[in-house]
């Protein structure tokens, strides 16, 4: 792989790690916010008007921002069954087919999700709630997610078409040990 291209790919697969475990750490939050609804709203009968609206706000990126990582480790639903039984060749050529897809896919949702996500800036959305919360930095999460999976999908399809030896190392280690975990 040219050094250029794989700078890009370490510098985008890094990116969304560190996002992921960002994404990850929002859970922190939730729980704790949840558990104290829950005591507060069944143990006192004196429920909050932020901990549900909370939580839902902040599972919005949770999932977005994780996704684009995700991608990466090959954890996304897919039809691995047949994937994982066609011939290395074939694998290369449907995952070549696949990544653009996806590239432009997330280019379709990127112009139609950025001009909602400045819209809900410009006029200072809000949730219009009890608690009332600014809605428009969780809809920016939107744009942020799409086009970071955009660039991991063109990180993997400039993997597997310079051929990432260590990718396809670990990809077949891990297609051997689900094949192990799935034979009778």
């Amino acid at each position: 792989m040219p050094t250029p291209v794989a700078a890009f790919v370490r510098l985008v697969t890094g990116v969304n790690r560190l996002l992921f475990f960002a994404a990850a750490g929002l859970m922190a939050v939730v729980i704790p916010a949840m558990l104290y609804e829950v005591t507060s709203r069944y143990g006192f009968d004196a429920p909050t008007v932020w901990g549900m609206e909370l939580a839902t706000l902040l599972f919005g990126p949770y999932f977005l921002l994780g996704g684009p990582y995700l991608l990466h480790q090959g954890g996304h639903v897919n039809l691995d069954l047949v994937h994982r039984r066609l011939p290395a060749r074939w694998r290369r050529a449907v995952d070549l087919l696949n990544f653009p897809v996806i590239v432009f896919f997330c280019g379709v949702l990127l112009v139609y999700s950025w001009p909602l996500a400045v819209q809900s800036w410009e006029f200072g959305e809000t949730s219009f709630s009890a608690w009332n919360p600014p809605v428009w930095p969780f809809k920016f999460a939107i744009p942020l997610a799409v086009l970071l999976m955009l660039l991991q999908a063109l990180a993997e399809f400039l993997r597997v078409l310079f051929r990432d030896p260590a990718r396809e190392a670990a990809r077949e280690a891990a297609r051997q040990a689900a094949a192990a975990e799935a034979a009778p």
